[in-house]
């Protein structure tokens, strides 16, 4: 590989670093450094206490395993709405199109069970008695279906999380979630430091690569030679 050059934003962005984190090891510099170089945001996936190298190639490879929605279908019943504006998640029984609210029900999770396990349309057995499946969800999207006056039962394609089971009305919608509540971005610099999770395995070459004596020698000598980083950098010699 080439020696490293430091560009005039690489230059501000490693100055104003630094005049930050005055402390801050040469390791440290560096992987910052390539942080923004390389535009790279690690992420920790939670649920598999692990680290990547970026959200939008972890969340690619996922999807592609089906590892994040699948389609479910929802079922929306006749009559009169039995949820309204002020509804922020409901349970749905999925043979009836039955469905509970958090604000018009006084126990909707209690409510759904019992419905389900009565359900004459759920024909689904598990050791000879009734499967009590629902679906839950959060999504305005999805609660709009129920609020409105039916004269005749709906089917409805929906996608569902595969990590919490609660439905949305689309796939970008269920990525989003996946995001908020299982994504964690962790700063390159500071992924080596933790003993915590692992790192997958092209993270980990890419970080061993320019841990090497000598990628640190290069990186010092170009820092060197630039006068607003080179008393750091002779600070690094000396030690």
């Amino acid at each position: 590989m080439a020696a490293f050059v430091i560009t005039e934003s690489l230059k501000t962005e490693l100055v104003r670093f630094l005049q930050k984190n005055p402390k801050a090891d040469l390791l440290t510099t560096l992987l910052y450094f390539l942080s923004k170089k390389y535009t790279m945001k690690p992420v920790l996936y939670i649920r598999e206490k692990t680290i990547f190298q970026g959200e939008n190639e972890l969340i690619k490879n996922l999807e592609a395993q089906g590892k994040i929605w699948r389609e479910a279908e929802i079922k929306i019943e006749v009559g009169q709405p039995v949820v309204n504006e002020q509804t922020k998640k409901i349970y749905i029984c999925p043979y009836s199109g039955k469905v509970f609210g958090d604000n018009t029900h006084p126990n909707p999770l209690d409510a759904i069970y019992d419905w389900v396990s009565k359900c004459p349309e759920n024909t689904e057995r598990s050791q000879g008695l009734k499967v009590k499946k629902f679906y839950v969800s959060e999504d305005p999207e999805v609660i709009k279906n129920y609020i409105q006056k039916r004269k005749e039962p709906v089917k409805k394609i929906v996608y569902s999380s595969v990590i919490s089971g609660k439905i949305f009305n689309s796939k970008e919608a269920v990525i989003e979630d996946f995001k908020a509540n299982q994504l964690k971005e962790i700063p390159l610099y500071e992924v080596p430091n933790q003993n915590r999770f692992q790192i997958e395995s092209q993270l980990l070459k890419f970080i061993q690569t320019y841990i090497q004596e000598s990628k640190l020698a290069e990186f010092v000598e170009a820092m060197s030679e630039i006068k607003e980083l080179e008393a750091y950098a002779k600070s690094w010699l000396e030690e």
